[in-house]
């Protein structure tokens, strides 16, 4: 395995980020119970994080999207792995997300979600890559901005390693690991 790649942003840089947020959307839904919707598998640490520090109750689903496959850019092609199992009629959903790139998964997952009728819809990201917008998504909560680094770590992978990292590093020649069709 190739050398681990230099951090970017600490374990207390990333812990403030999600007490801040989890601060807001506390405040924002603080007389409402909102629909979580964890990205996965690369929102999973985030959402963790992000529960344990909301003051007011949530109830969670998840769904697996890809647009990666095996590549540090994305496809452009949206595939649905698995999809929600609760219904977002009428509800306010936050859709927890850890990275947003290019937009297009998210921008297709969220005009989807919009037409199942919900109250309303947020975004939550951890990681604001702005460098490779292709397409604007509005994000209501965000962590932190990166230009155009590679990241890895608390949760984010490159072929399923370095999800391990408490910290988020960024990758500056892909990793020598065997690679696997995979969701960042």
């Amino acid at each position: 395995m190739a050398r681990e790649p230099e951090i970017l942003f600490t374990t207390e840089e990333i812990a403030a980020s999600v007490t801040r947020i989890a601060g807001a959307i506390s405040r924002d839904y603080a007389d409402r119970t909102p629909l979580l919707i964890g990205v996965l598998k690369g929102a999973f640490v985030f959402l963790a994080d992000l529960v344990r520090h909301l003051s007011i109750p949530v109830e969670i689903d998840f769904v697996k999207l890809s647009s990666y496959g095996n590549e540090m850019e994305s496809s452009g092609e949206v595939r649905t792995i698995a999809g929600l199992e609760q219904s977002v009629e009428g509800r306010d959903v936050i859709v927890v997300e850890d990275i947003v790139d290019s937009g297009v998964t998210l921008n297709h997952f969220l005009e989807d979600l919009r037409s199942r009728g919900p109250a309303s819809v947020k975004l939550c990201v951890l990681v604001d890559k702005t460098a490779r917008r292709e397409i604007e998504v509005e994000i209501d909560y965000a962590g932190m901005q990166i230009d155009d680094e590679f990241i890895v770590g608390y949760g984010i992978d490159c072929g399923e390693q370095y999800r391990y990292l408490p910290d988020i590093r960024f990758v500056q020649n892909e990793p020598e690991v065997e690679q696997e069709e995979s969701t960042p």
